[in-house]
């Protein structure tokens, strides 16, 4: 079946599988490999982007399903001059990742809850990061980023 889809502003045509997961079609087909293959099964949020605005774990979306549709991965979030996302830069600046695997997804996560709560309180940040795993970090400085994030976006 072919598809349409809008990744990080680009439109990507493609015959693909109808059985082909959207974290398949932006790894192999567009080439955005910061989007990470983890579980399969929507347990650790690595795949996680933003569809049409909101936060979806693709490992469990069809490329069908966003057929017209617009992703952002995490290559997308820095501005066309190259200038880090308010997110980016926290997460550099706070440390917010070890062996940085879960990073793009926590990233993508975070801006998703920094558009819908623009003020949270650090319990807020850990649920609305509760779908997400970390394995390295212990979850203080990944926190930190998205409240210092939040704090520069004010």
């Amino acid at each position: 079946m072919k598809v349409t889809i809008t990744v990080n502003g680009e439109p990507i045509q493609e015959d693909v599988e109808d059985r082909t997961l959207l974290v398949h079609f932006l790894r192999d087909v567009a080439g955005r490999t910061a989007t990470n293959v983890g579980c399969d099964t929507t347990s650790c949020g690595a795949c996680t982007v933003l569809l049409d605005g909101e936060s979806v774990k693709s490992c469990t979306v069809l490329a069908a399903q966003a057929d017209g549709g617009a992703v952002t991965t995490a290559e997308g979030l820095a501005g066309p001059d190259g200038e880090l996302h308010p997110v980016q830069r926290a997460f550099h600046n706070e440390h917010g990742l070890q062996c940085g695997f879960c990073t793009p997804g926590m990233m993508m996560a975070a801006v998703s809850l920094l558009k819908e709560n623009p003020n949270p309180s650090e319990e807020e940040v850990r649920a609305g990061l509760e779908g997400n795993l970390c394995r390295c970090t212990g979850y203080h400085n990944i926190v930190r980023a998205v409240l210092a994030a939040a704090e520069e976006e004010k």
